[in-house]
């Protein structure tokens, strides 16, 4: 039985219901940034802090990190930020317009590791592709990585993915991003010396 989830972040949304009217629920028309996957919610408080304009969604599928989400969000007293529970095509077909998303970030997606089981990664050119819909002209894509074969396949299929444009090139990667936030999961494997693969490109 799931834990219920009373605080005022937490959007109660099962896929029958109908698509949320974003400018009802955040008070004002600001562009919207979705980030796939937020864990415990560290991240996107800190990403929110830094850019008030941004209506943020905090989207992840399971319960405890959504309500380890909003609890950090309840004590920041942010109120750019909403959290929703629900897989992520799903909620995406369902509630985001198209060309509607100023930023996108996935960090830290299940990498998958064994060979045979690699096709179930989120993150591939058909869901770049499918996600480039859903992004206005100029908006932002993150994805960032502390498995290296997950990092360098990304790095390598996006410098070919069409209507995007990479922002640390000459770069296919980098280790650091500067002026973005590091998660405690992040910080968890760079304590280790093991580094983080960032990559970030922009819709043209």
């Amino acid at each position: 039985m799931l834990i219920p989830n009373t605080s005022r972040t937490f959007i109660h949304w099962q896929d029958s219901d109908p698509p949320p009217v974003w400018s009802e629920i955040f008070g004002n028309d600001n562009s919207l940034a979705l980030e796939i996957g937020c864990g415990v919610g560290d991240f996107i408080v800190q990403k929110a802090v830094l850019h008030p304009e941004l209506n943020f969604i905090a989207l992840d599928f399971y319960n405890k990190g959504c309500i380890k989400t909003c609890k950090r969000i309840d004590k920041s007293g942010l109120t750019n930020i909403r959290v929703f529970r629900a897989e992520a095509r799903t909620f995406i077909n369902a509630c985001i317009p198209a060309e509607s998303l100023k930023m996108t970030i996935i960090n830290c997606p299940d990498p998958w590791p064994k060979l045979r089981h690699r096709k179930r990664r989120l993150v591939n050119t058909d869901f770049v592709e499918y996600l480039s819909s859903y992004m206005m002209h100029g908006a932002d894509f993150y994805f960032a990585t502390d498995f290296v074969d997950y990092g360098l396949d990304v790095a390598d299929f996006m410098t070919t993915q069409k209507g995007f444009e990479n922002q640390l090139a000459p770069d296919a990667f980098r280790h650091h991003l500067e002026g973005y936030p590091v998660s405690k999961y992040m910080r968890r494997f760079l304590d280790l010396g093991q580094p983080i693969y960032y990559v970030h490109y922009r819709k043209i």
